[in-house]
């Protein structure tokens, strides 16, 4: 005998689903880390030469990679995607709906 599973769709947060407090600026703050990381993959740089060029060492581009983003401020994130030859732009409008949260966009 199988029991049903319970399925629950998602806000788009996983931070908020977890009811984990400040979950929009963990959202964004990993958002940030992720565009990183891909920077980072994408230009075949070792962590040794990110570290260099974001002024870090390299255990923290580790725990940057990794996900361990504590340590790390938006806007320090926002320096390092600086640094790695991106612009950072952020946008305030109106919500498109009524219920609309926060949104990170990371292209």
């Amino acid at each position: 005998m199988t029991q049903p599973i319970s399925v629950q769709t998602g806000s788009g947060n996983v931070f908020a689903d977890l009811e984990l407090d400040n979950s929009d600026e963990l959202l964004v703050k990993a958002e940030l880390a992720r565009k990183i990381s891909g920077i980072v993959t994408n230009q075949n740089m070792t962590q040794a030469e990110a570290a260099e060029l974001l002024g870090i060492d390299q255990p923290k581009v580790s725990a940057l990679i990794n996900g361990k983003l504590s340590g790390f401020s938006t806007t320090r994130l926002f320096r390092f995607l600086n640094a790695l030859g991106r612009d950072v732009e952020i946008v305030v409008k109106p919500k498109s709906l009524p219920q609309a949260q926060t949104r990170v966009i990371a292209s």
